[in-house]
């Protein structure tokens, strides 16, 4: 009876597993390295795929947009450091795609053969694949913990802007102490914590309580001047 192996998967709010790994650009301490910045750390199943090129010339181009934010990019497949380098001259020399060309990819994608670190991470899905990793996100503070995990399947490439939102969100969360609503852009109302006493509930739904507007006793917004919010995510 063939035996099926379980890859674990951190959780949000644990330190990030630690690696030291050959990349693109170098060795890397992750996320030792990384501490004082925010750092998306993605994986894609293989080199040389059309889904995959179309994803790292668009994280190519957003490159400087995360990088105002303080958030720094680091890519992995479980290809090796040659082919990871033949790919991204091709992506520069010779792709055009959706108005960009002559993309430059500049961020480190790791090397992991041996998948050391994909298995780390969860990455390799046995029901996609079990030699190849499947297309996750993690979104890791300047502490060195996991904020937020997306897994997407082979065949679908992933949304940047979602994962650029993102960052702005938990940026803000963490900034102004408020959580965000559904699709919640800069500048759109976020919701205050939920009153932790029936008098602070009873203040909120009274109207009592200065700028907030209560749709019910645990459903309280407030508006966040967008200069305010977009001031205090992009300073580093």
């Amino acid at each position: 009876m063939e035996e099926t192996v379980q890859h674990s998967i951190p959780r949000i709010g644990e330190k990030a597993p630690s690696f030291k790994a050959v990349t693109t650009q170098g060795e890397i301490d992750f996320p030792k390295q990384y501490e004082g910045s925010w750092v998306i750390l993605f994986s894609h199943p293989a080199d040389f795929t059309p889904v995959c090129t179309s994803e790292f010339m668009t994280f190519a181009s957003m490159e400087n947009q995360f990088a105002e934010l303080n958030c720094k990019l680091v890519g992995l497949s479980v290809d090796g450091l040659y082919s990871h380098i033949a790919w991204l001259r091709t992506i520069k020399e010779k792709i055009s795609y959706k108005g960009m060309k002559d993309v430059e990819v500049k961020f480190p994608l790791i090397e992991d053969i041996t998948m050391e670190v994909a298995k780390k991470y969860g990455m390799i899905q046995p029901g996609e694949s079990n030699t190849k990793a499947v297309r996750a996100v993690f979104i890791i503070d300047p502490k060195g913990v996991i904020r937020a995990m997306i897994y997407y399947p082979l065949s679908m490439g992933r949304n940047f802007d979602e994962l650029y939102r993102a960052v702005q969100a938990l940026k803000a969360a963490d900034e102004f102490s408020i959580a965000t609503p559904a699709d919640w852009r800069p500048g759109d109302d976020v919701i205050v914590p939920t009153a932790g006493s029936c008098g602070v509930a009873k203040d909120r739904m009274e109207g009592k309580v200065e700028g907030v507007t209560c749709h019910d006793w645990f459903f309280c917004t407030k508006k966040l001047d967008k200069d305010t919010v977009l001031k205090a995510i992009f300073k580093k």
